[in-house]
C-alpha cells in the first residue's frame, strides 16, 4: 500500500528539487512535473525506497499542461492514505513597468504557468481522488508578491493574486469534508528566480536593489531549509484551516 501519493510542479529547480527530496522517503510515490527530468532525483529517491515518477513538461503550454494531468490522473494509486499536490512552479517573467509590458508571448506564458496549469492540475487531481477514504491536501506555493504591489512586477504580482483568490474559492466549493487548499508564501528564497531577479533592469523594477542587499546580506532562505518547513507544514493538523498564509508565521 502506498501510504501518500504526492504531485510536486517545478521539481528540477530551486524549491521544488528540495522538497522533491524531503517528501522522497519509503512509502511515497511521487509524481514530479518539470521542463526536464533529473536523474540524480531519480536515483536518490530509489536509494529512499520512494517510487518516482518523472513527467517532463512545458506547464507554460496549457495543451502540455492537460495532458500532464490527465496522465497523472490515471498513474495515481487508488489505495493511498494521503493525497498531497503542490502547485509549486512558477515564472517571475516579465519583468516591465505597466506602460512597457508589451511581450504578449511572455505575458501569456506567465499567466498559464502561474494560474492555468495550477486550475487544470488541481482539477483533474480532486477528479481522481474523489470519494476516496483518503486525505486530501492541495498547497498552491505563492508569494507576498500577491498580496503586496511591487512595481515593475505587474504580472507577478497579478498571477499570484489570482493564485491567492483561487485557492480561497477552491476552499469554499470544497467545504468541510473536501480536499483542504492552501496559498503559502514561502519567503525570500536563494533560487534560480532570486538570481534572475537580480539580473533585472533597475528601471524596469524599482526595487531590485533591495533583492540585491537581501543577497548580499546573506539573507535569503536556502531552499533545503524552506522546503523542510513546508514539509512539516503539510503534515499540520490545521492545515486548510488557514487557506492564505505564509511559512514564515511559523519561524
Amino acid at each position: 500500500m502506498t501510504s501518500t501519493s504526492v504531485v510536486l510542479t517545478g521539481a528540477s529547480r530551486g524549491i521544488g528539487a528540495a522538497l522533491a527530496r524531503v517528501l522522497a522517503k519509503p512509502g511515497v510515490r511521487l509524481i514530479t512535473l518539470a521542463r526536464r527530468t533529473d536523474p540524480e532525483l531519480q536515483a536518490y529517491a530509489a536509494a529512499q525506497g520512494a517510487a518516482l515518477t518523472q513527467i517532463d513538461a512545458d506547464l507554460s503550454d496549457l495543451a502540455a499542461a492537460g495532458a500532464a494531468a490527465e496522465r497523472i490522473a490515471a498513474e495515481l494509486p487508488r489505495d493511498a492514505g494521503r493525497y498531497l499536490l503542490i502547485n509549486n512552479a512558477g515564472t517571475v517573467h516579465p519583468v516591465a513597468r505597466g506602460d512597457q509590458l508589451e511581450d504578449a508571448g511572455a505575458i501569456t506564458a506567465a499567466l498559464n504557468l502561474n494560474v492555468g496549469a495550477v486550475m487544470l492540475l488541481t482539477a483533474r487531481f480532486l477528479a481522481a481522488t474523489q470519494g476516496l477514504p483518503a486525505d486530501r491536501r492541495v498547497l498552491n506555493i505563492s508569494s507576498g508578491a500577491g498580496r503586496n504591489p511591487n512595481p515593475g512586477w505587474g504580472v507577478y504580482c497579478a498571477t499570484k493574486a489570482a493564485l491567492d483568490m483561487y485557492t480561497r474559492v477552491l476552499k469554499q466549493e470544497q467545504g468541510a469534508g473536501g480536499a483542504r487548499v492552501v496559498a503559502l508564501a514561502p519567503g525570500v528564497v536563494d533560487t534560480d528566480m532570486q538570481g534572475a531577479i537580480r539580473a533585472s533592469d533597475p528601471a524596469a523594477f524599482p526595487a531590485l536593489s533591495r533583492f540585491q542587499d537581501l543577497h548580499a546580506s546573506g539573507k535569503l532562505s536556502a531552499p533545503a531549509n524552506v522546503a523542510a518547513r513546508i514539509a512539516a507544514y503539510l503534515d499540520r493538523d490545521d492545515f486548510g484551516q488557514t487557506e492564505i498564509d505564509d511559512i514564515r508565521n511559523y519561524d
